[in-house]
């Protein structure tokens, strides 16, 4: 457990063994044993876990969805995330890159003017280096500019997420007024469920509105 704590805390630092047992306890990753009962990590079961921390941490996504995910995932069918967006292993598997601010607009196909107006909008934190997320805003920035919608148009995405935030905020109240390691693993993950549900919500509200306007 050791090893593997040291091959994925530098990209995901809230990793524990508290964690990593919550994950093997819910199936989620099921390494196999040694004679003596030592977990043994094979290549496979590390591709799958950095598979689930990337959905938990990327895509806000609960254990419910990321487990029927990976069952279709195992069956070899071609999984949809909630919202319809679709997910190869390889994709989630990459490392989190950083990108200068030349490497981001490149890769993006933006100019930067576009990033300027994002970052305005506070829908991308200006910063020396930028990570995927950036990179996957940018390039929605880009498509959604040819259909007319701007980075200001979007000012009101920021305010949203805050409000959701506070949410989330509120209900962890319980669980983080406890201050031991445990307990923050548990409100780490209690947040993701939480944001992933608000997340399922969104999508059929805006998937609803698409059905009446189209009838």
């Amino acid at each position: 457990m050791g090893q593997v704590l040291a091959r994925l805390n530098p990209e995901f630092p809230d990793l524990s063994p508290s964690k990593l047992r919550f994950l093997e306890d819910r199936s989620l990753v099921t390494p196999s044993r040694t004679e003596s009962g030592y977990r043994k990590f094979s290549p496979s079961d590390l591709d799958r876990l950095r598979l689930v921390l990337s959905m938990q941490r990327d895509f806000y996504l609960p254990l419910k969805v990321i487990r029927a995910y990976l069952d279709d995932l195992d069956a070899g069918r071609e999984p949809v995330l909630p919202g319809g967006a679709t997910v190869s292993a390889p994709s989630m598997l990459s490392s989190d890159r950083r990108l200068s601010r030349a490497e981001l607009i490149k890769e993006s196909g933006a100019n930067a003017m576009l990033l300027n107006d994002a970052t305005s909008a506070s829908l991308i934190i200006a910063g020396d280096h930028y990570g995927e997320d950036a990179l996957a805003v940018l390039r929605a920035l880009v498509e959604l500019q040819r259909s007319g919608i701007e980075p200001r148009h979007l000012r009101g995405f920021r305010s949203a997420a805050e409000r959701e935030l506070g949410l989330i905020e509120s209900a962890l109240i319980p669980v983080a007024r406890r201050k031991d390691v445990a307990s923050r693993a548990k409100a780490v993950d209690l947040a993701r469920e939480i944001a992933g549900q608000l997340e399922i919500v969104r999508s059929s509200l805006i998937r609803s509105a698409l059905g009446k306007l189209g009838s």
